[in-house]
């Protein structure tokens, strides 16, 4: 017969169980707090390796340099994501370029809309992916002002194609002119550049647009016939379909049910913006477009983008 154990021993085992607790509650709240993340690239032929440490809400990389940038970005995968291979080519090449110039950097990943706003107002330093924005195109921060009055882009680097993707089946008109398509509904990502030809007909109130806060919302938006076609990378929409959570029957049919439409909309090279709030921003400005220069120069660039490559697909085989 099950007798109950004495309360003293009952509240000895509570208190052992509680202390346990306590005595691993440091080591827990330490692997969320301090996460090593390593960038490597080649310099002259010899391996770099750069080491760095999540510390609360950002990433931090040669924290011994007095000379600090703050950048935001946002989860973009294949280009960029905290949940990939190394991060994505991008962070690999962000950090590398910056550290070789002797910056400490600070890495904020951020939904897309506040990582825009907090650079044009000063608080971060660079935002980054960034695509091309010329002098007509208006923050939407800031009342009546121009973004290339608070923010300053560097050199270009490797981008992707912007594509109109529909429903696979589905007849459509488009070769090139998007005047054509004015009677017809657009999924576009929330806060996203897209083309400055597309941007400024969206302003004009020539093209309908409904928004998704990413690019498999936008799928999924296309799919129940909520909008016509989507704006979207298709690098980027491959990515997030085969890497999501929906199941390989979700995924075969997402994939399957949806079709580049051509030509493409245009090549969008990427960019880094630079706040002009900050007291040393043409100085960033001269160090990133150098360090682009010689990354360019020697192939690293594409070295990273062909290692993040096959680093993703062999996860996702």
């Amino acid at each position: 017969m099950y007798k109950t154990p004495p309360v003293n021993i009952v509240l000895q085992t509570l208190f052992y169980g509680i202390f346990i607790l306590l005595l691993m509650l440091p080591f827990a709240l330490e692997g969320n707090t301090f996460e090593n993340i390593e960038v490597n690239y080649i310099d002259n032929d010899h391996h770099v390796s750069i080491a760095g440490k999540k510390v609360g809400n950002h990433y931090t990389f040669n924290s011994n340099s007095k000379k600090i940038l703050r950048l935001a970005t946002l989860n973009w995968p294949p280009y960029i994501n905290e949940e990939q291979c190394n991060m994505g080519w991008v962070f690999q090449l962000t950090v590398a370029m910056l550290v070789s110039k002797g910056y400490q950097v600070r890495i904020q990943f951020l939904p897309w809309k506040r990582a825009v706003r907090v650079v044009e107002l000063g608080d971060h330093d660079i935002l980054f992916p960034e695509y091309f924005f010329d002098e007509t195109v208006y923050s939407q921060n800031l009342e009546n002002t121009r973004r290339r009055t608070i923010t300053a882009l560097s050199d270009h680097f490797d981008g992707g194609l912007l594509r109109l993707v529909k429903r696979r089946g589905v007849d459509d008109p488009f070769r090139g002119d998007l005047s054509i398509l004015k009677n017809n509904i657009f999924g576009v990502v929330r806060g996203y550049q897209n083309t400055p030809v597309f941007d400024q007909m969206v302003v004009n109130g020539q093209l309908k647009t409904i928004e998704a806060g990413d690019e498999l919302q936008l799928v999924k938006m296309l799919l129940a016939k909520r909008v016509d076609y989507i704006v979207v990378d298709p690098k980027v929409l491959d990515y997030v379909i085969k890497h999501s959570s929906l199941t390989k029957i979700q995924k075969v049919r997402m994939l399957t049910g949806i079709e580049n439409v051509e030509p493409a909309l245009q090549y969008n090279y990427l960019y880094y913006a630079i706040s002009k709030k900050s007291s040393h921003w043409l100085e960033i400005q001269q160090d990133i477009n150098a360090a682009l220069a010689t990354f360019k120069g020697n192939a690293e660039i594409q070295r990273m983008i062909k290692t993040n490559e096959q680093c993703a697909e062999r996860i996702y085989n």
